[in-house]
């Protein structure tokens, strides 16, 4: 056998291995799906993008969907979607919460409302959150309270609102939508990047001490995804950006990390890392090859203010 054909047999049964692999973990969450019927799920930001697939993915399952966000009209559509687009899934109808993450003062009511409705909270899913582009020299420090005040200090005090309630059921699971950014920064993200490190940091924490209390915690990071995570974006001034990135267009299908995320829950996993093996690679770098880390984004930096 010369070397082509050697290649030819390692790629071939590679293949089919990742095929199988794929069925298998296929198969393993269809058989058991039902572990998710009858769950409440708390879902943030869930008007549109990864939250409103979310919805989508967790209503499929049989849970008692509970849709959070500013936009109450924007929640409405995603109700009437799940209603009619899931007509024949014998389920609770969708209930609506409006919830803006910076009115912290607002949380306790919310979270006794959802608890009067439901009798209980199983499953915490914090996605709602916003962006920014622009310099740290350019970005004004209004905009960069309001980034931690929505995706740090917003999230924490919404799930510090639920979690005397899971801590006195012993029972729970808790998964924070962070990003690729948490795990490594790049230029002119500053803000937005800062805020999911807070995260992250806060999830280690939080799962040590919750563990004794049988609530599990997770991380999603995912790398770029088509939302319109963009276009609500924060310039250095303040206001939406108001246009799509092109690697954002070029990104995953939010259903894809909706379903990622089930997947995650199902299993306990402590984290999960959704990118592009490139990305993977640049955040092992920056792990493991700090120095060059530092170069690539030195360079980055230089030569691109925008994806």
């Amino acid at each position: 056998m010369d070397k082509r054909q050697s290649w030819y047999t390692w790629l071939s049964t590679l293949t089919l291995t990742v095929i199988v692999f794929k069925l298998f973990q296929s198969i393993c969450f269809r058989r058991n799906k039902n572990f998710f019927k009858e769950k409440v799920v708390v879902i943030t930001g869930a008007s549109s993008g990864i939250g409103e697939s979310l919805a989508h993915t967790f209503y499929r399952l049989g849970c008692k969907v509970i849709l959070c966000a500013r936009r109450r009209q924007e929640l409405e559509r995603v109700q009437n979607d799940l209603l009619q687009m899931h007509s024949t899934v014998p389920v609770h109808p969708p209930v609506i919460m409006q919830v803006d993450l910076c009115n912290i003062d607002t949380f306790d009511q919310i979270v006794w409302t959802i608890l009067d409705i439901t009798g209980h909270i199983d499953i915490l899913v914090n996605n709602g959150g916003i962006s920014c582009r622009g310099s740290i020299n350019d970005t004004s420090n209004k905009v960069f309270m309001n980034l931690m005040m929505v995706n740090y200090f917003g999230t924490v005090a919404f799930t510090k609102a639920i979690l005397p309630h899971m801590i006195s059921r012993k029972q729970g699971h808790i998964v924070f939508m962070s990003s690729l950014q948490g795990l490594m920064a790049i230029p002119h993200r500053a803000a937005y990047g800062a805020s999911k490190h807070a995260i992250q940091a806060f999830s280690d924490s939080l799962r040590a001490e919750v563990a004794e209390d049988n609530i599990n915690v997770t991380v999603v990071s995912p790398g770029y995804v088509r939302t319109s995570l963009s276009m609500n974006a924060l310039t250095e001034s303040g206001v939406k950006l108001g246009k799509m990135d092109s690697a954002l267009s070029q990104g995953y299908d939010p259903n894809y990390i909706a379903e990622k995320t089930a997947l995650a829950i199902l299993r306990n996993r402590n984290e999960i890392v959704l990118a592009p093996l490139l990305h993977r690679i640049a955040a092992v770098i920056r792990s493991n090859v700090p120095s060059l880390y530092f170069l690539i984004m030195e360079y980055r930096a230089k030569n691109s203010k925008d994806e």
